[in-house]
C-alpha cells in the first residue's frame, strides 16, 4: 500500500471514529427526558447519583422495587398482609399519588410532591431536607426507569370543583354512598379502621398483599392532607392497587359528601389545626 493510499486509510478511519465519537453523546441526549418542576429542570445525570445515595437501597439498581432493604422494609406480616406495602417498582411506570386520571402517567410535579411529602402508611420518607434542584433531579433520572415516559404524555389533570358545604346532611349522603352504593366497608371497615371483609384478600398489581387505609386511625391520606387531595384520589385512584377510580361514578357534589363523612371517621383529625398544604408545588418547599 502506498504512503498516499495509508494516509487516506488514517483519514478515513479518523473521521469514523470522530462521527461515532459525536453520536453517542447525541444518542444519550436523545434518550434523556424534559423534566420541568416551577422552572427547575432536571439532570438525569445528577439524579443518578442521587439515587444511588438515597433510593437505591429500597427501589434497587433497576428501580424494579427490589433493593437490598426491600423485605425489610414492609411492616410486619400479620396474617396474609403485610402493614407497608414493598417498594414501588419504576419500571411499570404505575404511580399511586397522581392528580392525572387512573391510567396515565403523573405529572413531574406529582412526583414531585410525592417525594417532598412522602408516603403515608408506607416506608417511603419525606424528602423535604433536600434541596428543590435535588428533588426535580431524582424525578428526571426516575423516569428513565420506565419506558413509559418515553411513550407517552401524562393526560390533564382531573380538574377538582370548589368544596360545598361540610353539613350534617352532606355527611349523611357520604354515609349512603360509603355503606351502601359504592360498599367502600367491604374494604376499608364500617368504621373505617381499614378491616372490611374484603381486606385480607387485597393484593396489589403484582399479586402482593396490600393493607386497605384506615381512615379512622389518622389525620392525614396516602396522597395528601387537604380536602381536595381526597378528593383527587376518589377521581384518580391509586394505580398499581385496588383503590379504583370513582370518576365514572360519581359527581362532584357526591365525591365531596363522601369527603365530609370520611373527615367524620377520622377522629383524631382536627380541622382548626390543620393546615391543608398546597397541592400546587412551590419552589423552596
Amino acid at each position: 500500500m502506498t504512503r498516499q493510499a495509508k494516509t487516506a486509510k488514517s483519514v478515513i478511519w479518523g473521521v469514523l471514529l470522530m462521527a461515532l465519537g459525536l453520536l453517542i453523546p447525541a444518542t444519550a441526549m436523545a434518550q434523556d427526558l424534559p423534566t420541568h418542576v416551577d422552572g427547575m429542570t432536571g439532570n438525569a445525570a445528577t439524579g443518578k447519583q442521587l439515587y444511588k445515595r438515597f433510593c437505591v437501597g429500597c427501589h434497587g439498581e433497576k428501580g424494579d422495587g427490589l433493593g437490598e432493604n426491600a423485605n425489610y422494609v414492609t411492616g410486619p406480616y400479620i396474617g396474609v398482609q403485610y402493614t407497608s406495602p414493598l417498594p414501588r417498582n419504576f419500571v411499570l411506570g404505575l404511580f399511586k399519588c397522581r392528580s392525572t386520571p387512573t391510567g396515565s402517567l403523573p405529572l413531574d410535579s406529582d412526583l414531585y410532591d410525592t417525594i417532598t411529602r412522602g408516603v403515608y402508611t408506607t416506608y417511603m420518607p419525606s424528602w423535604r431536607g433536600l434541596t428543590p434542584q435535588t428533588r426535580v433531579d431524582l424525578i428526571a433520572y426516575i423516569k428513565t426507569f420506565s419506558d413509559r415516559f418515553k411513550t407517552e404524555k401524562p393526560d390533564k389533570p382531573v380538574p377538582i370543583p370548589a368544596e360545598t358545604p361540610d353539613t350534617p346532611d352532606s355527611v349523611k349522603r357520604g354515609e349512603e354512598l360509603y355503606q351502601k352504593t359504592l360498599k367502600c366497608f367491604e374494604c376499608h371497615g364500617t368504621t373505617g379502621h381499614g378491616d372490611g371483609p374484603s381486606a385480607s384478600t387485597l393484593r396489589d398489581n403484582l399479586g402482593n398483599p396490600i393493607k386497605p387505609f384506615a381512615f379512622a386511625d389518622g389525620t392525614r391520606f396516602k396522597c395528601g392532607t387537604s380536602d381536595e387531595d381526597l378528593y383527587r384520589i376518589f377521581m384518580t385512584g391509586l394505580d398499581g392497587t385496588p383503590m379504583p377510580s370513582w370518576a365514572d361514578y360519581l359527581d362532584a357534589n357526591q365525591a365531596w359528601d363522601l369527603v365530609h363523612y370520611l373527615r367524620s371517621l377520622m377522629v383524631l383529625y382536627h380541622p382548626e389545626k390543620a393546615k391543608a398544604a398546597p397541592s400546587k408545588t412551590q419552589k423552596g418547599q
